[in-house]
C-alpha cells in the first residue's frame, strides 16, 4: 500500500492524494486545482502526476476549488468511477465547477492555454457524485469502509477516515482535508475521530495563532468608518464566494442588529455568491449555537439594509463607474481572478480607498504581492501604482491555526499513530507545526514533496 500526495505538497493549493493498494485499487482524496502560484499554475494543473482511467473512487472532502476543481479534467480523462461527498458539498461543488468551467471558457486566450474543462465535463462529473452523511460508515469499494466527519471549515465539509482491508491487515487512514476553527463565526467545531494508524493533515496556518482578543465585527466596522465615512472612498474585500462571503455578509448583519451599520450601499458582485449564500441558508443543522440563537430572531441573518447584489457583467462594469463610498464584496479572495480585479484597477490609484483582504493570499497572488506592501502591481497588461491603502481582516480564516490543529488530533493516541503526514501548507508553517506535533508524541512527521510516494506497513517508511 502506498500514499502518493499530487498537490498541496509544501504549498496550500491543488489537494490530491492518492492511496495505492497492493491489488490495483487506487482511491483518490480530493481532486483540487492549483491556485495563486503565478506562471507555473496552469502548468501544474495540466499535469496529474497520474492516470485518471486508473483511480478506482474519489472522496470529495469539500467544495472549495482547491480540492475539488479539476474533478471535471479527471472525468474528461477518462475516470469513470463513484465520487463520494455530503450533500451540501455536491450541491456547492456544482456551483463552483460550473462557474470554473464558464470563466475558462471565456478568459483563455491563445492555444498553449486551453480550458481545463467544459460544462459538458462538468454535468458528467456532477452525475458521478454519490450523497453520503457525516457519522456513518459505508463502503466505497471492495475491502474499503469510509467514515465522514465534519471539520467545521464549510457546510458539508469533513476529514475522511478509511478502513482499508488487504493482506489479511487492516490498515487506517484519515484525512483532515481543511481544519475548520473552533470559534468559526458560523459553524460548529471539528468533530473528533476514530484512532488511525496514518493522519494525512492540512497545516495551511501550522505556525500561527489566531487572534482570540481581536472582535471581528469592530474590525469590520472601524473599516468602513475610515474609509467610507471619513476618507469617503471606496472599501474593496476581496472574498471568496463560497463561505468567506456569507461570513462577510454575517458580520455586517450583526452591525445592523446591534444598530451601528453605517447608512451606506453593499454591493456583493458575485453570481456565484448569491447562489452559494441561497445554498449555505438549507443548511442550518451545521451553524453554531450562537447562529442557532440569532435565527430566532432574525430569518436572515445575510441579509441587512443597503445591500445589493450585482448579477449581470453590465452591472459590475457600471458599478466600478460607481463614485459614492460604498463597500463592495467580490470574488476572488485571492485577487488572482473575478470580477474584483476590476474594482482594485478602479481603486488602487485611489489614495481615499481601501483594499481589504479577508484571507490567506499566497505569496505569489496578486493579493500577496499587495499585502507584501508592493507599490507598483499589474492588471490586465498594465502597471499600476499602488496609492490605496491596503490591509487585511486576519480573524477571519475559515483554516483552524497551530491550537486548533493540534486540538484536531488530540482525540489520537500518539502512540498508536504510525505516522503524520502534513500537507496544504507553506514550508515553514509545516515545520512549525511538525516540532509542535513531535512535542505531543506524534513520530514521525514528514512533509512530503509533490508527487512524492511513501510505502505504508512497512517497519521503515520508504519513500519512492
Amino acid at each position: 500500500m502506498q500514499i502518493s500526495f499530487h498537490g498541496a505538497a509544501r504549498t496550500v493549493t491543488g489537494s490530491k492524494h492518492l492511496i495505492s493498494l497492493d491489488k490495483g485499487q487506487k482511491i483518490l482524496l480530493d481532486c483540487g486545482m492549483f491556485q495563486g502560484l503565478g506562471a507555473r499554475t496552469q502548468a501544474l494543473n495540466e499535469q496529474f502526476g497520474f492516470e485518471a482511467s486508473e483511480i478506482s473512487v474519489v472522496l470529495l472532502s469539500h467544495a472549495h476549488i482547491d480540492h475539488s476543481g479539476l474533478l471535471p479534467k479527471l472525468v474528461a480523462e477518462g475516470f469513470r468511477g463513484k465520487i463520494f461527498c455530503t450533500k451540501a458539498t455536491s450541491e456547492l461543488t456544482g456551483i463552483l465547477l460550473q462557474d470554473s468551467a464558464s470563466i475558462q471558457a471565456h478568459s483563455h486566450n491563445d492555444q498553449y492555454h486551453q480550458p481545463l474543462y467544459t460544462i459538458e465535463d462538468v454535468r458528467l462529473t456532477l452525475a458521478q457524485m454519490v450523497l453520503v452523511d457525516c457519522g456513518q460508515w459505508f463502503d466505497a469499494a471492495p475491502g474499503v469502509s469510509v467514515l465522514y466527519t465534519a471539520t467545521g471549515h464549510l457546510v458539508g465539509a469533513a476529514a475522511i477516515h478509511c478502513k482499508i482491508r488487504e493482506g489479511g491487515k487492516e490498515t487506517t487512514i484519515s484525512y483532515s482535508a481543511d481544519v475548520g476553527r473552533a470559534r468559526h463565526p458560523l459553524l460548529q467545531p471539528a468533530e473528533p475521530f476514530p484512532q488511525a494508524e496514518y493522519i494525512i493533515l492540512e497545516s495551511t496556518y501550522g505556525d500561527k495563532h489566531h487572534d482570540m482578543l481581536g472582535n471581528n465585527v469592530d474590525e469590520l466596522l472601524r473599516w468602513i468608518e475610515k474609509t467610507c465615512l471619513v476618507k469617503k472612498g471606496k472599501l474593496v474585500i476581496p472574498a471568496f464566494s463560497v463561505g468567506r462571503t456569507q461570513e462577510i455578509l454575517f458580520l455586517l448583519n450583526q452591525l445592523e442588529l446591534e444598530k451601528r451599520l453605517p447608512d451606506l450601499k453593499y454591493f456583493v458582485d458575485s453570481p456565484l455568491a448569491i447562489k452559494a449564500t441561497d445554498i449555505i441558508k438549507t443548511h442550518i443543522p451545521e451553524f453554531n449555537d450562537h447562529l442557532q440563537k440569532i435565527l430566532t430572531i432574525d430569518d436572515d441573518p445575510f441579509a441587512f439594509k443597503g445591500l445589493k447584489y450585482v448579477e449581470t457583467q453590465e452591472d459590475s462594469i457600471k458599478l466600478t463607474e460607481f463614485k459614492e463610498p460604498c463597500v463592495i464584496l467580490s470574488s476572488s479572495g485571492t485577487a488572482d481572478a473575478g470580477r474584483v480585479r476590476f474594482h482594485i484597477e478602479q481603486a488602487i490609484g485611489d489614495a481615499n480607498s481601501t483594499i481589504l483582504f479577508s484571507g490567506y493570499c499566497g505569496p505569489e497572488s496578486l493579493g500577496g504581492e499587495l499585502l507584501r506592501g508592493n507599490r507598483v502591481i499589474e492588471i490586465r497588461g498594465r502597471s499600476l501604482e499602488v496609492q490605496s491603502e491596503i490591509g487585511q481582516l486576519k480573524g477571519l480564516s475559515a483554516h483552524g491555526d497551530s491550537d486548533d490543529l493540534v486540538h484536531f488530533v488530540a482525540c489520537q493516541d500518539p502512540g498508536l499513530v504510525r505516522s503524520v503526514f502534513l500537507v496544504h501548507g507553506e514550508p515553514r508553517a509545516q515545520e512549525r507545526l511538525a516540532a509542535r506535533l513531535t512535542g505531543k508524541g506524534f513520530f514521525p512527521v514528514l512533509i512530503p514533496d509533490l508527487h512524492e510516494t511513501v510505502a505504508l506497513n512497512v517497519s521503515r517508511l520508504v519513500n519512492q
